[in-house]
């Protein structure tokens, strides 16, 4: 009993970690990206030295994304797992929609687009699908997360067992391996995820090894994940540079992930225990909103106001704004819709009368 409990207590260091990679992407977005990339008037050369490096922030939110779906997947089945990420990321992601769009529309002309058969299409999370272009450029991360939650969806349907876990990480692995030696057609690489598939499987591994302690293959499984983890992040931050006329450090970039993999792996050996404090859970409770609500939102009022307000005060203000609208976000539209979601897709379905029945 004492294991179980011990297993199951919240990993408030973990919701430090969440809120760091927030605030790292946001922070690439409004100090080099928005700059570099002609969106922002607001420079800011010095800072921009080492923020180019904040895109990382979403390895490290793929990474945790593989600890935190399975062990919320663990144990349920198809069902109950399906509705708790569809509580989990639609009311806030609707919101986020919405106020991106209506932002774009009365503020953003020059700088973004909209219309509203790309709103309707983006308020499924499946625009990918018909390849409608997103509200909001983040959202791109969002097609990855439901790929894989389609992912662990199988492995809830199949069962949540320890072995049956680790063959379909193994599985998954050695597809995406395929995928990259082209021994798989392109196409495969729509459920694969070659690119961030290193990231999901490690972090499932982290899980395993949080929950049932070390084993032999959980030893082979993150390692291999690591390596190509790093040799897939040196490719992107060659073509991250390219597009934005930089060059990004092979040293750092590989750091970064290798301190990424770390963490996590402390996190998962309970060696960072002392250092979760409860109000994490709260800090942690805004990264997603504020994740979908800074960009094109930020950029517009970047622009509006980059050359009126002096930038660190402008930068400083938003980011302390942005988090403002995410703690409201959750506050009054995630905390009192999640469990009225919950309740409605959970609901039994009414049963059929018998045929001759009279209605009640």
């Amino acid at each position: 009993m004492e294991n179980r409990a011990v297993a199951q207590r919240r990993l408030y260091e973990i919701d430090g970690l969440r809120l760091l990679a927030a605030l790292a992407v946001v922070l690439f977005h409004y100090t080099f990206s928005g700059w570099a990339g002609g969106t922002s008037p607001v420079v800011l050369a010095a800072e921009s030295g080492w923020s180019k490096y904040g895109y990382l922030g979403v390895d490290l939110f793929f990474l945790i994304s593989g600890f935190v779906v399975l062990m919320s997947a663990w144990g349920r089945g198809p069902r109950r797992f399906l509705v708790s990420r569809v509580v989990r990321l639609y009311p806030a992601y609707w919101v986020g929609v919405a106020v991106t769009a209506l932002v774009t529309a009365a503020l953003g002309h020059g700088l973004f687009r909209v219309t509203l058969p790309q709103v309707l299409a983006n308020l499924t999370m499946f625009q990918a699908v018909p390849d409608v272009p997103n509200v909001d450029v983040v959202y791109w991360t969002l097609w990855a997360e439901l790929r894989f939650y389609l992912v662990v969806l199988l492995l809830t349907w199949v069962g949540t067992s320890r072995a049956r876990v680790l063959a379909g990480m193994w599985t998954w692995l050695g597809l995406a391996f395929a995928v990259e030696a082209g021994l798989l057609p392109r196409a495969a690489d729509l459920l694969v995820q070659s690119e961030f598939a290193h990231y999901f499987i490690a972090g499932m591994a982290l899980f395993l090894l949080h929950r049932f302690g070390p084993s032999p293959q959980i030893a082979l499984l993150v390692p291999i994940c690591l390596g190509n983890a790093v040799h897939r992040a040196l490719g992107y931050a060659d073509a991250v540079g390219r597009r934005y006329g930089v060059e990004y450090s092979p040293v750092v970039v590989t750091a970064v992930v290798v301190a990424a993999f770390l963490v996590m792996t402390l996190v998962a050996l309970r060696a960072t225990r002392r250092l979760g404090r409860p109000w994490l859970a709260s800090a942690g409770a805004l990264t997603y909103p504020l994740y979908l609500l800074h960009a094109h939102v930020g950029f517009v009022v970047l622009a509006r106001l980059g050359g009126r307000v002096e930038a660190h005060v402008l930068v400083a203000g938003l980011v302390l704004a942005m988090l403002g609208a995410a703690y409201a976000v959750h506050r009054y539209v995630e905390r009192p819709l999640a469990p009225v979601l919950r309740r409605l897709l959970l609901a039994p379905a009414p049963r059929a009368l018998p045929a001759g029945a009279p209605a009640a």
